[in-house]
């Protein structure tokens, strides 16, 4: 009802539901007790601080939005933010990691996610439509927030997309999955960007989303005023968008 996005909605029922088998576990009994769930998962399980709040927002919510009770806010502290600097992708590695798949559908995906700046629900959300030629963007539908925005759309990137629609004439998605009416998954095009990572050999720290943070951080190192950056990557506050300075 409040609009919460597929992905909030699936991790706050992974933590209420490990909330209540914690319980079950340590006690043998369910109440409605949080304050020595957050301490195990500080203490004992070694969760991030971001897994923390999280996991704090999500039994909020429970409490007030299901239980209709007043959120016990005594004794909760959430852990203070900690803010890491990205891991990024020199422009050769990039380079290597895309030219290192030799299936033109992934390789048109990870060139997607890098030249946009692209989330990885983004990329496989896009639709054929969303891709707009003739002014050179990429239509961001609904994106992290439920939030519209238009990304850049390079010539490379362009060419190889013709390429594909030709090879796969693909019709409701741009990216279509296995399952018949379905995307690509999101489990997919981070197992394709690993095993790309792994034939390019780089053994850097990084992740799909990698690419998203190495768009933004090239674009930064040869002069892109940082305002349009953020526009691009759709980020709501300059604050998140100041970490690629560093």
């Amino acid at each position: 009802m409040r609009g919460f996005s597929r992905g909030t909605q699936k991790a706050y029922r992974g933590h209420i539901e490990r909330w209540f088998l914690w319980q079950r576990v340590a006690g043998g009994s369910i109440d409605l007790e949080v304050h020595p769930f957050i301490l195990h998962l500080i203490d004992e399980r070694k969760c991030s601080h971001s897994y923390v709040n999280q996991a704090i927002s999500a039994l909020k919510l429970f409490y007030e939005a299901v239980l209709n009770q007043r959120w016990i806010t005594e004794g909760i502290k959430r852990p203070r933010k900690i803010t890491r600097l990205p891991n990024v992708l020199s422009d050769q590695e990039v380079a290597s990691l895309i030219n290192s798949l030799s299936n033109l559908k992934h390789r048109t995906i990870m060139t997607m996610l890098y030249s946009a700046g692209l989330r990885v629900g983004e990329v496989v959300r896009l639709k054929p439509q969303d891709i707009d030629s003739s002014r050179m963007l990429v239509l961001v539908k609904s994106g992290k927030g439920g939030k519209d925005r238009v990304s850049i759309l390079s010539d490379v990137a362009l060419v190889m997309l013709r390429d594909y629609y030709r090879s796969y004439r693909p019709k409701k998605w741009l990216f279509p999955g296995a399952k018949s009416g379905s995307h690509i998954t999101e489990r997919t095009v981070q197992k394709v960007f690993v095993q790309a990572k792994e034939k390019a050999g780089i053994h850097k720290q990084a992740s799909v989303h990698s690419l998203r943070h190495s768009f933004a951080t090239h674009l930064l190192e040869v002069g892109t005023d940082l305002r349009y950056i953020q526009e691009l990557l759709g980020h709501k506050s300059s604050k998140a968008t100041e970490v690629y300075t560093h």
